[in-house]
């Protein structure tokens, strides 16, 4: 990763006893009571451990599209940073009001205003109190288990998060309503990833916590890493089935994360790759200028990455190529973000730089499996998210 520019500074509840468990991976310690002093980061700050952004849902998404009425959703999330807990609940397309509760947040119970239930209004998001006796660790899992009353209408949500989630007991990989768990303890960077399919995790293993934003917080102990990946997301075109594209999202997706110091922006590929396909390269160039503008207007620090080989998808072809090795040129001489990861070096393959490495490839040209997952978390640098 090249530095290309100076450093920038920049829910719920209703019928009690509903009960959570948490989970974790090997290695990885558990969400433990609060243990008092020492669960603050440096400035006392809440970031996000854990992020997921919203779409609306499509004829498609039974769940989504249907609603829930007195149903229960159980999402278990992979945190990045530790420290005192609170949720986040967001309805971005939501168009009624939904009532959420009760919530149980590593089994203890989580309170809004210190009511046990709240009402999250359509288009807006919800915070709750910090979760009393509740102190989660760095990688540590937290199961929250949210109950709707409903009828909750349409709702907002994040169609497959590559983790077992359940409604009413039935697995999916939806998360529905939750948008984010904010903590106390993070002590390295704090950074969202404004991303697709790659940053959400296609390629890698359900259940595994091997996409590369999960292993870049692994490298970085204490840091705190939102995934706002959204598979086939674009930088410039909204699209019904997968949601607002990266210039629509950035205000509501990244800049209202609290304690937001660098945003790393990992899109551009179906811009490509998509229909309509984008063939000018200054388009898409200007469509990262937009977000940079932005990023700093809040002061924040933006890094870009280059876009990824894709030869071997179904829709490549040389024409598309050429364009991305365009658009790549310009990303790592053109000094457009304050850094650069370079995730097409990470992947390309020397012999045939048009595609990723055969020992990378999940398979399908496009995506990287979890060994190029590892190699895209290993080609951002510390020193550029600080």
């Amino acid at each position: 990763m090249t530095v290309r520019g100076p450093a920038r500074r920049g829910v719920l509840t209703a019928a009690a006893g509903v009960t959570a468990v948490a989970v974790t991976a090997p290695g990885a310690r558990a969400a433990q009571p609060d243990g008092g002093p020492g669960d603050r980061g440096p400035a006392g700050s809440w970031v996000t451990s854990w992020a997921t952004a919203q779409t609306a849902p499509t004829a498609t998404d039974t769940v989504a599209s249907a609603g829930l009425t007195d149903g229960v959703f159980t999402a278990t999330v992979r945190l990045s940073a530790g420290g005192r807990v609170r949720l986040r609940y967001g309805h971005a397309f939501g168009t009624m009001p939904v009532l959420v509760g009760p919530v149980t947040a590593g089994g203890r119970p989580v309170t809004f205003g210190g009511r046990r239930q709240a009402w999250l209004a359509a288009g807006a998001s919800l915070t709750s109190d910090p979760v009393d006796g509740l102190r989660a660790t760095d990688g540590s899992a937290l199961t929250v288990e949210t109950r709707l009353p409903g009828p909750t209408g349409p709702l907002s949500f994040h169609r497959n998060t590559h983790a077992s989630h359940s409604v009413d007991g039935v697995r999916t990989t939806s998360v529905f309503l939750l948008t984010g768990v904010e903590v106390t303890g993070a002590h390295g960077p704090v950074v969202a990833v404004l991303g697709d399919s790659i940053s959400e995790g296609v390629g890698t293993p359900d259940d595994a916590d091997l996409r590369w934003p999960d292993q870049l917080a692994r490298r970085l102990p204490g840091s705190a890493v939102a995934d706002l990946g959204v598979s086939g997301n674009r930088l410039l075109l909204d699209d019904a089935r997968f949601g607002p594209g990266g210039q629509s999202r950035f205000d509501r997706d990244v800049l209202a994360l609290p304690g937001l110091r660098t945003v790393l922006v990992q899109l551009g590929v179906n811009d490509l790759q998509q229909p309509p396909a984008q063939t000018d390269p200054s388009l898409v160039l200007d469509g990262f200028r937009q977000l940079v503008l932005r990023a700093r207007g809040a002061g924040l620090r933006i890094v870009g990455s280059t876009v990824t080989p894709f030869e071997g998808w179904t829709r490549w072809t040389p024409e598309l190529d050429e364009v991305r090795q365009r658009i790549n040129r310009a990303v790592r001489t053109g000094r457009l973000f304050d850094a650069v990861a370079d995730f097409d070096a990470a992947l390309r393959d020397p012999a045939r730089p048009s595609r990723m490495r055969p020992a990378f490839d999940s398979g399908d040209g496009l995506h990287p499996n979890p060994s190029g997952h590892a190699a895209l978390a290993g080609a951002v640098d510390r020193r550029h998210l600080l």
